[in-house]
């Protein structure tokens, strides 16, 4: 963002700021008629005087808009009548309160949109403002505000009607793309530069040779007329910076404006070669001055001409106290020569040795046009930054530079001229380039004596005036790393001045001009400028007073041919550009909505249609915009009001068909806060009219017998009907009797409540806009039983949880095959149900087969049990299955299950619970979840990484026995679930569920389980077999694994569950106590073979830790660790696996096992340390297995392992690790024992705490300073230190020991050293600003990229 200048109430004209002292009324109005200014203010600071009718002018000038188009109506919405526009009483007298703020909404009038003022204007969509939020100002501010430029500028970023009207002025502004302020500085006064706008005008754009959008002299000059004549207030510069070869990450880019000139003026130069314009900067901008050195004992001078497009000027001198305090003061200086003597001596060609002599800079030829930059940008070395230099310079509206030409008298310190300066650092002066580009015949030309210089040299000295005549001044506001540019500059054709702020053009005075000096007139000293404003002159652009070239600007009539139809095809643009917007401007914009009847989906469009348009043309254009052109006839479709977030129509427009659409929707406006909907009826159909204020209610029928929930009906009904009247009106839609007839209202989703108070409300009953009821109406006894234990509600419980799950198989492959069994049975009675898995050799083929010939004979026995029918959610009737009614379920226990459309749960003492955790299969390692949405993990990770029970017990979710489950099924479905995160403190076991013997705390219950074939050409790939399963989601991964071993062929013991999400990333679902609540319909499922673990089993990876290696951290293995084992038993089992997998042979006593997080070593793990009881453990844990020297001296949990290591600053490094083990957390007891590792004296030892991650890298260059060194602490475990684990790291030194004194080569040296060492392992040397982007402009185009990069 750019800064905004600070100071801007400089430059603000006098008669504003000699307001009347009379009180003011501030009214703060914000514009409601627009989207795009919805966010805007209007800021009026006005007499207490100020009539009504006259704040409307005000804000109607302001604004942009017509008078009498509007209204203007207090924000505080307790008086919605509009203010009198024809009120002549003053503000005070109407309610408005002085010296307060005064908030008010400016509002459409009779449905219309404000018109925008009917001058020959832009629009924000030509200057790309159209988005602007921020303040417009008029009136004074007060004192301590920031001011802008002028009346009407107070904000470095303009509104949107800042642009509408061309300034009073006459002058066009240029749009700030986002930080090119540098650019229009720059363009602007090329611009009032009337040499250069003429011979821009006079070069002919040929479109045959050359792309007119990468041509920057052509883009130029179509910027330059439209300066001239545009009408607007302000123009883009997109189309140049194109040309330029710039994209739009350009615009974020600030640069320098001298830098700017420099390359622009390079390339109009190479775009200008071989052309009459070839020569037109150097004819205007290049000057020409002697490098010499002048030997003072015989006089002998070699020299070089050199050219310089800019002068550069110093405004305080390296190592002075004081800046110069005038350009006059700076240009003396650039010429003042140094003397070259001691061992500075020059060699002079003459004497044939070594002299003293003069060196320095002298003026030979000045430019026409003779540019300064104040070097305001300097380099503080002691701070090592960027710093701007706000000290005060003064600069002459005139200036002479006649002192400053080439004149011998070498007494004089006008003499010769001699200075480092910084010229060629900032690439004025000593340009080789420019000296080949401008000057191929001042080649250089050593030796040659001045007496014997050729006449043509003395041509150079000034006979007639230097007088310079300062036209453009350049300010930049803000500090060195970053700013804002403007530009004041004076018109050659009536000398007025006038400030360039980006779009905002306004007449200043020479006092303006005065305070660009920057600093305060007070004294300079070396910190005044800390205090000084930051808003200074920054390059400054003269030009030669000589009536014989001083030209004028071209007139419109005087325009070569050329651009006289180049004006002529702008202003066609422009017309059509203004013909277009008045087009939008009466174009209602809303969102259309269609079920499409074939693609039987919603469509969603943006209907555009002119506010005259009538509503059945508008219908036509819907017609053909969603798409249902041929599909229905068109007398078949009308636009209704529509809510789209509430799916409610709101009302139809019957007999308005011949109606204005600006008159339907209230207004034209960008945005509305209701839709339209395409509404489709059948022919034999007629469309139902819709009132304002019914409710829409869907309806659908629920058929106890056959088990079916119908699609919905659309019911309209009013709030204030009662339930009986509401009855009453479904049985006309529906048939149904209402005498018999049920309710049930879905108020959200899974809240159902019965609606059975025939004299209460829709309203009291919480209908809505949109609503949705469930009906029954039959002879059954069912509406006797209480209504959560009524058939109707398992009907609409299930129905509300059974999801759809796309499961893909695991490839059969020979192998997986021979270890297929048989499934396990829930009870003796339930073999039939498993038939399918009899038999490892059966294909999975076959049971798809059988299963799905299983679901066409459902028996009347499943019927009378509560079972569904195969209503797919695809089809005409809702999908809906059935959880069994725990009365029942208990009344017939030995009923056997069917495998096709329940999963019972029963209790089996037999079977323990296998745990299951992620496998060692798994694509992805532990930290691959940071590659996953975190609104996915947040919402599903809790199921997805579950510890787990298996093939025995097969529990219900928690709080969904026959006492626990009521008419709010969601909260309680949800109630005692325990949904944990994967960490080291989350118990791995089964949940309070199960009791010690891993036996279920619930009865058994039947969830609805239905799976079958699902065709390959929707899903997955060649050769995979895929399921699509109907499933209750309340029931646990347990059983729905288990429901699963007849698809697979092996016992869910044997298979691992995947969901599958986004990018296709899998992640293992592994507690099996949990529910499948958190999938949802349509999620994707792949089974993989593998052996799940056992109940307390875990899988552990195992790293090495190699302290002293450039790598710490080595993967070695995963291994499994079980509940109750200790650490010398999982030691015993690693040795084998170690020796196999990674050819380590070690002795059980020679290697440890220690916590490992992240890369950082933790706490060493003894012998007799018992996993869950004193370590705690976590599905995919982490452990360092670390070789020992020597056997192990950890022996108590009271000791502490740290790892030390020496610091040598006489040598410049480290020493390797070496591990102390203490006794206690004494200071002392660490020094003493380093101590006794390193023979230091304890009174000579400094120790500290290394920073980071291990190992605590760090450079040897900064070591000795940057560590605390010596805390003053007595234990180990308080601040600074907090070491209350193993594993961290203690540097140490002698405190007598010097630090190793280098060279300059070998500090460089060691600096590369290091920095490639840390920057290796990953360490962050420093830090490096981001560099600044080059200004380049590309004269093909655009920037070539390399193919390597991104």
């Amino acid at each position: 963002m750019e800064m905004v200048p600070s100071e801007e109430k400089q430059l603000v004209p006098k008669e504003i700021e000699s307001a009347a002292e009379e009180p003011r009324v501030l009214c703060i109005v914000q514009d409601t008629t627009n989207a795009k200014t919805v966010n805007e203010r209007l800021t009026l600071n006005l007499p207490a005087s100020t009539t009504v009718r006259k704040l409307y002018e005000d804000v109607a000038q302001k604004a942009g808009y017509v008078n009498g188009t509007f209204c203007l109506v207090w924000a505080s919405g307790i008086n919605t009548t509009p203010l009198d526009q024809a009120n002549e009483r003053s503000l005070v007298l109407s309610g408005f309160e002085a010296g307060k703020r005064n908030f008010l909404q400016l509002t459409d009038k009779d449905g219309d949109q404000p018109q925008i003022a009917s001058d020959e204007s832009g629009t924000a969509d030509s200057s790309g403002l159209d988005d602007s939020s921020h303040d417009r100002f008029i009136g004074p501010l007060p004192r301590d505000g920031t001011v802008g430029c002028s009346s009407d500028y107070s904000s470095p970023s303009y509104s949107y009607s800042s642009i509408l009207n061309k300034s009073d002025t006459g002058y066009v502004g240029l749009v700030n793309q986002a930080m090119t302020c540098y650019l229009n500085s720059l363009l602007q006064t090329l611009f009032m530069t009337p040499e250069f706008r003429n011979t821009l005008y006079n070069w002919e754009f040929e479109e045959s040779e050359e792309d007119p959008v990468t041509s920057i002299p052509y883009q130029l000059q179509r910027l330059f007329v439209l300066l001239q004549t545009s009408k607007k207030r302000a123009i883009e510069t997109t189309d140049v910076t194109r040309s330029f070869g710039w994209d739009s990450s350009e615009a974020w880019q600030q640069h320098d404006v001298q830098e700017l000139c420099r390359v622009m003026f390079d390339a109009l130069e190479q775009k200008w070669k071989q052309t009459e314009q070839a020569d037109l900067i150097n004819q205007l901008y290049q000057g020409k001055l002697k490098d010499y050195v002048r030997c003072l004992e015989c006089g002998y001078e070699s020299w070089r001409i050199d050219t310089y497009l800019d002068i550069p000027l110093v405004i305080r001198p390296f190592g002075a106290s004081q800046a110069f305090g005038s350009v006059e003061e700076a240009l003396q200086a650039f010429i003042q020569p140094e003397t070259l003597d001691g061992p500075n001596q020059y060699f002079c060609e003459r004497c044939k040795k070594k002299c003293d002599a003069r060196k320095g800079l002298r003026f030979l030829h000045f430019p026409y046009m003779l540019t300064l930059q104040l070097k305001r940008f300097d380099f503080d070395y002691t701070t090592m930054h960027r710093i701007k230099l706000n000290d005060r310079m003064t600069f002459p509206e005139e200036l002479d530079m006649s002192p400053f030409i080439d004149i011998e008298d070498e007494k004089s310190p006008q003499t010769e001229s001699c200075t480092d300066s910084g010229a060629e650092n900032e690439g004025s002066c000593h340009s080789d380039q420019m000296s080949n580009d401008f000057s191929t015949d001042d080649a250089v030309d050593e030796g040659i004596c001045l007496d014997n210089a050729s006449s043509t040299d003395r041509v150079l000295k000034p006979k007639t005036s230097l007088t310079f005549e300062l036209f453009s001044v350049m300010v930049h506001s803000g500090s060195a790393a970053g700013g804002h540019y403007y530009a004041c500059i004076k018109s050659f054709s009536d000398s007025q001045w006038y400030s360039f702020n980006d779009q905002h053009v306004s007449k200043i005075t020479q006092d303006d001009i005065r305070k660009t000096y920057g600093g305060s007139s007070g004294s300079r000293g070396y910190y005044s400028s800390a205090f000084a404003s930051s808003t200074n002159a920054y390059m400054l652009m003269y030009r030669l007073k000589d009536p014989s070239r001083n030209a004028k600007f071209l007139d419109v009539e005087d325009f070569p041919e050329h651009i006289k139809r180049l004006v002529q095809r702008e202003k066609e643009s422009e017309e059509q550009e203004k013909r277009q917007r008045e087009i939008e401007r009466n174009t209602c914009k809303i969102k259309l909505f269609c079920m499409h009847p074939v693609k039987m989906m919603m469509m969603e469009n943006k209907l555009e249609v002119h506010k005259d348009k009538t509503l059945r043309e508008a219908t036509e254009m819907a017609y053909k915009l969603m798409d249902v052109e041929g599909v229905v006839p068109l007398d078949c479709c009308r636009l209704v009001k529509y809510d789209e977030f509430h799916e409610y129509l709101e009302r139809s427009y019957e007999g308005e068909e011949d109606m204005a659409m600006g008159l339907l929707l209230g207004g034209v406006k960008s945005s509305y806060m209701f839709d339209l909907l395409l509404e489709i009826r059948r022919p034999d159909q007629k469309f139902q009219a819709y009132k304002p204020g019914e409710v829409m209610v869907k309806v659908h029928v629920v058929d106890l017998k056959i088990e079916t929930i119908a699609a919905p009906l659309s019911v309209r009904a009013y709030l204030n009907q009662s339930i009986t009247e509401f009855k009453q009106l479904i049985a006309q839609a529906t048939g149904l009797c209402a005498e018999t007839m049920r309710v049930v209202l879905e108020r959200c989703y899974n809240d159902l409540r019965l609606l059975y108070v025939p004299n209460k409300t829709l309203k009291a009953e919480g209908f809505f806009r949109s609503n949705k009821v469930f009906v029954e109406s039959s002879d059954s006894t069912d509406h006797k039983a209480a209504f959560t234990e009524s058939l109707l509600w398992k009907l609409l419980d299930r129905h509300g949880n059974t999801i759809r799950l796309f499961v893909s198989l695991p490839e059969q492959s020979p192998g997986s095959l021979a270890i297929r069994t048989s499934c396990p049975k829930a009870s003796a009675d339930s073999e039939d149900s498993f038939d399918g898995a009899k038999g490892s050799q059966k294909p999975v083929e076959a049971i798809l087969e059988e299963s799905t010939e299983k679901l066409k004979n459902l028996s009347l026995h499943q019927q009378q049990t509560s079972s569904t029918s195969d209503s797919q959610k695809s089809s005409e009737h809702s999908d809906f299955e059935l959880i069994d009614s725990p009365a029942q379920e208990s009344e017939a226990p030995s009923q056997p299950p069917q495998l096709e459309n329940c999963a019972r749960v029963v209790p089996d003492p037999e079977n323990q619970f296998p745990s299951e955790e992620r496998s060692d299969s798994d694509v992805n390692n532990d930290r691959s979840t940071s590659s996953v949405d975190s609104d996915i993990l947040s919402s599903s990770h809790s199921s997805d990484t579950l510890c787990n029970a298996d093939s025995g017990p097969l529990p219900l979710a928690n709080g969904l026995d026959s006492h626990s489950i009521t008419s709010s099924r969601r909260s309680k479905a949800h109630e005692g679930k325990k949904e944990t995160w994967d960490t080291a403190e989350e118990d791995s076991g089964t949940d309070s569920e199960y009791d010690e013997n891993g036996k279920s705390k619930a009865d058994a219950h039947y969830l609805f389980f239905k799976a079958e074939p699902y065709s390959q050409e929707e899903g997955a790939g060649d050769g995979q077999k895929c399921l699509l399963v109907h499933v209750d989601k309340r029931i646990t991964l347990a059983a729905f694994k288990q429901n699963l071993e007849p698809y697979v062929g092996v016992p869910s013991t044997q298979f691992k569950v995947f969901r599958v999400y986004a990018n296709n990333q899998e992640f293992e679902s592994v507690r099996l106590n949990e529910t499948l609540s958190t999938f949802s319909d349509e999620n994707k499922i792949t089974i993989r073979l593998g052996r799940a673990l056992k109940k307390g089993e875990y899988r552990v990876k195992v790293y090495q830790l190699l302290v002293n290696e450039p790598e710490p951290c080595k993967f070695l293995l995963d291994t499994v660790f079980a509940k109750g084992m200790t650490v010398r038993q999982s030691k015993e089992e690693l040795l084998p696996q170690l020796k196999d997998q990674c050819k380590l042979e070690l002795s059980i006593d020679r290697f440890r096992l220690r916590k490992k997080t992240w890369k950082n070593p933790g706490t060493v793990f003894l012998d007799y340390h018992v996993y869950e009881e004193d370590i705690n453990i976590s599905s995919n844990w982490e452990v360092f297995l670390e070789v020992l020297e020597e056997p192990e001296r950890m022996k108590s949990m009271s000791q502490l392992a740290i790892l030390t290591r020496r610091w040598c600053p006489s040598q410049m490094k480290l020493e390797p690790f070496r591990e102390v083990v203490l006794e206690s957390s004494s200071v002392d007891e660490l020094k003493e024992k380093l101590s006794e590792l390193s023979g230091i004296c304890l009174e000579n030892l400094e120790f500290a705490k290394g920073r980071g991650t291990f190992p605590c890298d760090i450079s040897v260059l900064e070591i000795h300073q940057d560590l605390d060194w010596n805390p003053k602490v007595s234990t180990l475990n308080v601040w600074p230190l907090y070491i209350c684990d193993d594993g961290a790291v203690i540097f140490y030194r002698d405190s007598n020991e010097e630090l190793m004194e280098l060279s300059e080569d070998e500090r460089n040296e060691l600096i590369k050293k290091e920095s490639s060492r840390l920057l290796k392992t990953g360490h962050r040397v420093s830090y490096s600003p981001r560099k600044e982007k080059a200004l380049k402009i590309y004269l093909d185009g655009g920037p070539t990229k390399d193919p390597g990069q991104d």
